[in-house]
């Protein structure tokens, strides 16, 4: 073994023995007169178990979203929802679903009757639900470790100890009211071991643990033949039947998801696949706070998080069973749809592909072409929009048309359909398609054209519904087929346009000159002649039809245009040629047309001469410095642009 190896093992070895020491230093070791000086010390650390969720979650910030945020405004119609930071950076196009559960355990945590419900989670396949559950878990084991009974099978509160005749005057004297009772084998425990002295019971301190099983219980799906009870509250040890009484309390085997869930979460998997007896015992729990002991035991005390979650299917078949409805009554439902904007879509692929080993290089457009295919999949048809305007609408982004912004609102879309993300492709479908994509690749990286193929390639193979194949082909084959190139066609344009920025600011400033003239009626200086001559309208209109502004609407546009850049001006902003989305649009346009060469630089080697090969360079590596590409993908693109958008130019 080398010297170097020795330092870092010195060095972790360190590390583990200080981390034992300071562990063993924090753990607290008393009896009841201990606890209570802790409690009078730290006053929340009796808090019941929704409280504590909740506490732990909120600790870590939360924000309101302002009225004034565009994304705000756009999508949520100016709810200011509130966003947690401990869900950020790992759920994305979340919000509504998060600040519902946020707001169950709030009003749970100030004991509303939402502490005696089960939140169950409803969404499709791939929604991120289970990637939910676990994230939530996981901030009750990074809370502060619980104080309970040592030696307790249920980690139960300390503060039962002490008797129903005092309880009244702790609550006065601590300002705490105990819920509760002892547990048998603590109560059998008490009497037997300490003479009923409940101030020498032990008390100790454990930290949450899913993998320990400790406030975290998990009851995963199971057949009708594989049910039983015991899964819920534990079971009586036959081993020790021989030696005790059947009600004996050290029978007992208190080991079910509702004893080690207690003071935390108990999470219920595809929770409707359990026959309804099985789910009795669940809302006996919510509702009464106490679960069945194992054999003629008495009823046990629970404090807990009842969490759960299915698929629509399994909710719908559920529901509909007239018989079912005391269940129901004490269920909150949070829908868990997918993502429906294709911005905070990417952001998931990114993030799955940051916790990969994932090394190849992802093209620009690649995961935003995936992605839009992947919303348009989860929509319903509209009768006011086609689907690929409802998805930009749904997205945040403005829809021009004519030179003009489409005044629709994005509630009357909501309205048409209130389940709308609960069908459709999920994640994992477009990882796969990613994955596969990158297999096949000779040159390591995924393209959109790449991508597009992989997917149309996937719905054949695995999408069994005939209409629904038939839809997702036609999404790819035709609608993003011709999208990709219009934003292709731009990008390229951009490219292309960015050696003629000085021609494109000359075009800006001169339409400007003259549309101002225009709005208010006055003349233009002829920068040759220094004459003052009326606006050119024909300069204009030769703008303006390159995005289609024709007729009256050209006078509207001359004055919106006016009325943004004299804003601007008035602000002290700067104002070039690229200020103003559609007149930069219609710029590229013009000097694209104008400027014949680029049909004969973007198409086969062999037909530029050395200057063109020269702009082409330039291309390129303005696509690889400013956009992301590298030299493979570029020449991808490109070439694919040459043979779909200039081919007969």
């Amino acid at each position: 073994m080398s010297k170097n190896n020795n330092i870092k093992s010195d060095k972790f070895l360190k590390l583990v023995g200080k981390h034992q020491e300071r562990k063993k230093a924090d753990k607290f070791k008393g009896n009841l007169k201990d606890y209570l000086v802790v409690l009078e010390e730290q006053g929340d650390v009796t808090k019941l178990a929704h409280k504590r969720l909740f506490d732990a979650i909120s600790a870590h910030g939360m924000t309101k979203m302002k009225k004034s945020d565009d994304r705000c405004n756009k999508l949520f119609g100016g709810e200011e929802l509130r966003t947690y930071d401990y869900f950020q950076s790992k759920f994305f196009g979340m919000e509504r679903s998060l600040a519902k559960i946020m707001r169950f355990l709030r009003s749970a945590s100030l004991k509303g009757e939402e502490s005696r419900q089960v939140l169950l989670l409803l969404g499709p396949v791939g929604a991120g639900k289970s990637a939910l559950m676990e994230r939530i878990k996981t901030a009750l084991e990074e809370t502060e470790p619980m104080y309970h009974i040592d030696g307790c099978p249920i980690h139960e509160e300390p503060l039962h100890l002490i008797p129903r005749s005092l309880r009244d005057e702790f609550k006065d004297i601590y300002g705490v009211n105990i819920e509760g009772d002892l547990c048998p084998v603590c109560r059998h425990r008490l009497k037997e071991e300490f003479d009923n002295d409940y101030t020498k019971m032990p008390i100790t301190q454990s930290s949450f643990s899913v993998r320990g099983r400790r406030g975290v219980g998990v009851v995963p799906p199971m057949d009708a033949n594989s049910q039983d009870v015991t899964i819920l509250v534990g079971s009586e040890d036959i081993s020790k039947l021989d030696l005790y009484s059947e009600d004996d309390p050290r029978v007992l085997s208190l080991n079910g998801a509702f004893n080690v869930g207690n003071r935390g979460i108990v999470e219920f998997v595809e929770v409707f696949k359990n026959e309804i007896e099985f789910l009795h015992t669940m809302i006996t729990a919510t509702q009464e706070k106490a679960v069945p002991s194992p054999g003629k035991g008495p009823m046990i005390y629970f404090d807990g998080v009842i969490l759960a979650h299915c698929n629509e299917a399994e909710w719908n078949k559920f529901k509909s069973e007239n018989t079912n409805e005391a269940i129901l009554d004490r269920i909150v439902r949070v829908n868990v749809p997918y993502c429906l904007e294709v911005s905070e879509e990417v952001k998931i692929y990114e993030k799955l592909l940051g916790l990969s080993d994932f090394d190849g290089h992802i093209a620009p457009h690649t995961l935003e072409i995936a992605s839009m295919f992947a919303v348009l999949s989860r929509l319903h048809l509209s009768n006011k929009v086609d689907p690929l305007t409802k998805m930009k609408l749904y997205n945040g982004q403005d829809v021009i048309e004519k030179g003009t912004v489409k005044k629709i609102d994005i509630n009357d879309l909501r309205e048409e359909v209130r389940d709308e993300g609960m069908t459709g492709i999920s994640t994992r479908f477009i990882m796969k398609a990613i994955d596969s994509s990158l297999s096949d690749s000779e040159k390591n990286m995924v393209t959109p054209i790449s991508i597009r193929d992989a997917l149309i390639k996937q719905v054949k193979d695995q999408i069994v519904v005939e209409d629904d194949r038939n839809r997702y082909l036609d999404f790819l084959g035709k609608t993003l087929h011709d999208e990709y190139l219009s934003i292709l066609e731009k990008e390229i344009t951009k490219a292309f346009v960015s050696a003629y920025d000085e021609q494109a600011e000359a075009l800006f400033n001169n339409y400007l000159d003259h549309a101002e003239a225009y709005v208010n009626m006055s003349t233009v200086k002829d920068n040759v002649t220094n004459e003052e001559i009326q606006p050119d309208e024909r300069f204009m209109a030769s703008i303006e039809e390159q995005i289609g502004i024709t007729g009256t609407s050209r006078e509207n546009f001359r004055v919106d245009i006016t009325a943004f850049m004299f804003s601007k001006f008035r602000r002290g902003e700067k104002v070039d040629w690229k200020s103003y989305a559609p007149l930069r649009e219609a710029i590229e346009i013009k000097l694209t047309s104008s400027v014949k060469q680029i049909s004969r630089i973007v198409t086969k080697s062999k037909s530029r001469d050395k200057k063109q090969q020269g702009k082409y360079n330039e291309m390129v590596q303005t696509l690889i410095d400013e956009y992301g590409y590298n030299e493979n993908s570029a020449e991808e693109v490109i070439k694919f642009a040459a043979n779909n958008l200039w081919r007969d130019s």
